[in-house]
């Protein structure tokens, strides 16, 4: 028998979309002008958004809660900039996380005039007392590490992996939850069917067990309080 385990699933084709000329954000949920009874935030995660950005244009945003900013590039880099006037470039295979109280707004710029850049970008709320402070730049190769979950930023991490491979999640903290999102391909997740651009949110277990489906398919698992 199948173990149970509880979680919901945010499928890729029912993400809400905002779109300008220039720009086009996928969103799992709710974010914008988009709203949605059941897609409202997993836990401390209240945005994860596929984003597409047109060549040397920005997006400008205002965090609405205490919260951990991720950028990940999935193609090219982008310029980030605050209105502390903090700034930098992230590029593919690496994650900026940024640690902005409510209120901030930053602004998200494609440096290049030629090409559009993909990126994702999650909000994590923190508590004061417990947010870690500073911004910081992880670094991450999946195509040296094949196979295998690494770590792209603070309890979230990503891996390509072949078809058939196989990989545990383990939860460091039984509070937490883990929301899986598939950049790339197909996967099983905790016996779950999920493609590109699909969300999965598990909680009350101790463990995720996830198979690749396809090829050079990319998975990012992110584990967040879901109190």
């Amino acid at each position: 028998m199948v173990p149970q385990s509880k979680g919901k699933i945010f499928l890729a084709d029912e993400r809400g979309l905002n779109e300008l000329e220039w720009f086009r954000s996928y969103n799992t949920f709710n974010f914008g002008r988009y709203y949605n009874e059941h897609k409202t935030p997993f836990g401390a995660l209240y945005v994860l958004n596929e984003d597409v950005l047109a060549e040397g244009c920005s997006i400008a945003m205002e965090v609405e809660e205490d919260s951990h900013i991720i950028l990940v590039p999935v193609v090219g880099a982008v310029f980030w900039k605050t209105s502390h006037n903090e700034e930098g470039v992230v590029e593919a295979g690496q994650a900026q996380r940024l640690a902005l109280c409510k209120g901030t707004s930053f602004t998200v710029t494609n440096p290049y005039e030629d090409t559009p850049v993909r990126y994702i970008q999650l909000w994590i709320k923190t508590q004061s007392d417990a947010r870690e402070t500073g911004h910081r730049l992880f670094s991450f190769s999946v195509d040296d590490n094949k196979n295998r979950l690494v770590e792209a930023f603070t309890q979230g991490f990503i891996g390509k992996f072949a078809g058939r491979e196989e990989a545990v999640y383990k939860i460091s903290n039984p509070q937490n939850g883990l929301f899986a999102f598939v950049l790339q391909g197909a996967f099983e997740v905790q016996y779950r069917l999920l493609h590109a651009g699909d969300g999965l949110g598990l909680w009350e277990l101790p463990e995720a067990e996830l198979e690749a489906l396809s090829n050079d398919a990319i998975i990012l698992m992110v584990e967040v309080p879901l109190q």
